[in-house]
């Protein structure tokens, strides 16, 4: 909170101090040379696996003023790909409340896992592991990978552990989701994109511009509309290259994973309060309001065209419409140049709507001619994008808790009342009002704080191998507060009293993996079977030889039910 009252302050006081004392507020601590050392983590903590009359012991050290969470370890055995089930055993920790898990129990010194009852053949085990330092570092997980042998008793350390059957579930038809035809695959990602033209917060801003194409004063409606398909397509092969290359550096990242940026989504809530107000007539950009959100150019129209589609791409591409998980799963697992092309496919589908009018004028002739009625419309599609902005402001609300909500807040106050010094002439100020609003939300919301509402970061994939084992069938529901689809597919189906109802007497356990902030256990999860993005859903039977489930990314009751009573 003392951000936003800095940031109020600086608003409405007069003097310079007042000014000096915001843009000095600390973002990050600085430590001096005495701050603290901290070891390397393979010098932090150090395994070794030891037999014991046929039991597999898994001891680790840890060095003095470091632990490990007990609750972090998770043990996974493979055989030929397929997982199989561990019986493990871990002794009792020291309960401590932990600055990122709260209570929690966790090992200092050293701890031993009992691996009883293991496979009668060779077999892959997959070892995680997380510890801090009492000085105030957290360490990343960290995987080791073994090649077990029982008969011989003898243990390799191998690289990375084998591919999971899992990438091979059927799908709700009982079809193998994993290998398709590229060009079937690039068929769902152009019929994905074109979904995603029906996103509440992609129509109004696009059908603002179709209707601007028909009064365009410099240029043809067509080369309007090429230049705005090149500003879709072009944004989507950026962000898919940057995906690319940060999955390639060892990022375990996923499709839409700006939106787990809290900062990210804080400009991203400003800006289209910023689109809203300008629908409304508080200030035009660039000269004309139908070239919505650019005043890169009063020469020509191409620029408002050309960024309508990167602003398109922004807020299209965190959600995978229907047919578009599929390729985006696809692409996940392909060279970077299959992939971008199937990226590219998708921005494609996503910009064919309205290429397609400019391709045809007798569609866009059919458009009333403007009038009195457009400044309505224009009036009126600035509340679909005002409540796009309030949603962004209840997901950084989820991500950054109530604090991070109220930054935002006060940062459109601070913006609005720029805005308004702008169409007074006092331009000056308006952009340092605006600037320094900005950069406060930026700044602020950078290092989010650690006790929020959110339950992401906590998922363990253990846990359903562990209900599984006790005779449960699982309904796995990877999920995020950014995901339109998700939200849409939650209240309309999976929180219905139907529902509920049929998932208690199928005995089904109905678990929750949020992927509202980052979370590298859910995108690896997401990487095992193929997918990118969510919604997705997977359906575990209790029997753990059976395949698992993959359901389509928009539900309904009778697929749910249909897929219970089988």
């Amino acid at each position: 909170m003392k951000q936003i009252l800095l940031l109020v302050i600086f608003l409405f006081a007069s003097n310079s101090q007042a000014a000096d004392d915001f843009f000095s507020a600390p973002s990050a601590v600085s430590f001096s040379d005495s701050s603290p050392q901290f070891l390397p983590v393979e010098q932090a903590y150090q395994s070794q696996l030891l037999w014991n009359k046929g039991n597999l012991l898994l001891s680790w050290t840890a060095a003095d003023g470091y632990y490990l969470y007990k609750e972090r370890f998770a043990l996974k055995a493979f055989i030929d790909g397929k997982a199989v089930a561990l019986n493990s055993e871990f002794e009792t920790g020291k309960l401590k409340q932990d600055p990122n898990f709260g209570e929690t129990e966790v090992y200092y010194h050293n701890t031993t896992i009992i691996l009883r009852d293991l496979p009668a053949t060779t077999f892959t085990l997959s070892v995680t592991s997380q510890g801090c330092a009492d000085a105030g570092l957290c360490y990343p997980p960290q995987t080791q990978h073994y090649q077990i042998d029982p008969q011989q008793q003898n243990v390799v350390a191998v690289e990375s552990a084998p591919r999971l059957n899992s990438s091979k579930a059927i799908t709700l038809s009982g079809d193998d989701d994993s290998d398709r035809a590229l060009w079937l695959v690039l068929i769902f990602a152009i019929l994905g994109g074109a979904i995603l033209n029906l996103m509440p917060c992609v129509f109004p801003v696009l059908g603002l511009k179709v209707l601007s194409f028909t009064n365009a004063n410099h240029g043809t409606p067509l080369k309007h509309g090429l230049v705005y398909s090149a500003g879709v397509v072009i944004s989507f092969l950026a962000v898919a290259a940057l995906l690319i290359i940060l999955q390639q550096a060892g990022q375990a990242i996923g499709w839409g994973f700006q939106l787990q940026t809290p900062w990210f989504v804080a400009l991203l809530a400003c800006l289209f309060f910023v689109l809203s107000l300008n629908l409304l007539g508080l200030f035009e950009i660039g000269g004309s309001w139908a070239n919505i959100g650019s005043d890169l150019s009063r020469q020509s129209g191409y620029s408002g065209s050309f960024f309508t589609g990167v602003l398109a791409t922004v807020v299209a591409s965190p959600c995978t419409a229907p047919f578009m998980g599929t390729a985006v799963g696809f692409a996940a697992s392909q060279p970077p140049f299959i992939a971008l092309l199937v990226f590219g496919c998708i921005g494609i589908g996503l910009a064919l709507p309205v290429l397609l009018l400019t391709l045809f004028p007798a569609g866009l002739q059919r458009l009333p001619k403007s009038g009195q009625w457009m400044i309505s419309l224009r009036q009126f599609l600035a509340f679909p994008l005002l409540a796009t902005a309030i949603w962004l402001i209840w997901v950084s609300g989820r991500q950054t808790g109530v604090d991070g909500m109220a930054l935002i807040l006060s940062a459109w106050l601070v913006i609005a009342f720029g805005l308004w010094l702008h169409g007074k002439e006092k331009k000056l100020v308006a952009a340092v009002l605006i600037v320094a609003a900005l950069a406060a939300v930026t700044t602020t919301l950078a290092t989010p704080p650690d006790d929020t509402a959110s339950k992401s970061g906590n998922f363990d994939q253990n846990e359903i191998q562990a209900l599984r084992e006790q005779g449960r069938n699982v309904f796995l529901d990877i999920t995020a507060d950014w995901c339109i689809t998700c939200i849409a597919n939650e209240t309309l189906v999976l929180n219905t009293d139907t529902i509920r109802d049929a998932f208690t007497e199928h005995n089904v356990e109905y678990v929750i993996a949020d992927w509202t902030r980052y979370d590298p256990a859910i995108t690896s999860l997401l990487a095992d079977y193929k997918r990118n993005g969510i919604p997705l859903y997977i359906y575990y039977p209790a029997d753990l030889n059976a395949t698992e489930i993959m359901l389509p990314q928009v539900l309904t009751k009778a697929m749910i039910l249909e897929l219970l009573n089988r």
